[in-house]
């Protein structure tokens, strides 16, 4: 049996090239070992077949935005849970190759409430961070918010503009109702907790938060649990 040794160091001889273009390929998803793709250089590889893709480059790969249907009632480390391939949207147009680094050192910008449901973004990007850091108080976001209680003539009235929250006056919104028991805010700047505070300020309880958009990039019909990459060409 032959004496294992590290898939990088077997690449670069295979193909005759740098331990760190070897190292390039691997990371980049391009090497399969008997058939599975493995992206870490250190993996140990002794008799099996070691395949490098056709359209194979050294380019690095591009970090990665995830859009999460987050389910109601998961914390952080339950979302993390939920991202791998078997969650992946069968309605993802990105075309972009899934790696296994695209789910490592992701953060959520504008993050949900454990108790709250809907859209996540989960980034790697330092640009979609910032962007949603700094004009994420610009960006209109829709919730969709299931309330128990009753209402009054005014409640339309006071929730889209007057009240306040953690000690800020909060700016006007958009809100009208959806059915009896649910309603639709479209409102910007929204911290997490503030929604349901806003409720019971006018005598309503909010039972359900769903988060269905961020500026244009919205759930569409991603079903719950599931995830999809953020395309190249698609902006907040």
């Amino acid at each position: 049996m032959t004496t294992p040794i590290r898939l990088d160091k077997r690449l670069a001889a295979q193909l005759q090239c740098s331990r760190a273009q070897a190292q390039q390929y691997i990371e980049g998803g391009w090497v399969s070992v008997d058939g599975v793709v493995v992206e870490t250089p250190q993996t140990l590889v002794a008799d099996e077949q070691v395949s490098l893709a056709a359209d194979a480059s050294t380019g690095a790969a591009e970090p990665a935005t995830l859009l999460f249907n987050k389910p109601a009632g998961t914390d952080a480390a339950q979302v993390f849970a939920l991202l791998q391939e078997a969650n992946r949207s069968a309605d993802d147009a990105s075309g972009i190759r899934l790696l296994r680094r695209h789910f490592l050192r992701l953060e959520a910008p504008m993050p949900l409430g454990d108790a709250d449901n809907g859209l996540l973004v989960l980034t790697q990007d330092w640009r979609v961070r910032r962007h949603l850091l700094e004009a994420g108080p610009s960006l209109e976001q829709e919730f969709m918010v299931d309330v128990e209680g009753n209402t009054s003539p005014w409640t339309l009235s006071r929730l889209t503009h007057g009240l306040r929250y953690e000690g800020r006056a909060l700016p006007s919104c958009k809100v009208s109702w959806q059915s009896e028991q649910r309603l639709r805010f479209a409102i910007k700047d929204v911290r997490p907790g503030q929604l349901q505070h806003m409720c019971a300020e006018v005598g309503l309880q909010a039972t359900q938060v769903r988060r269905l958009r961020i500026g244009r990039i919205g759930l569409s019909r991603m079903p719950e649990g599931q995830w999809r990459y953020l395309g190249a060409g698609q902006r907040f």
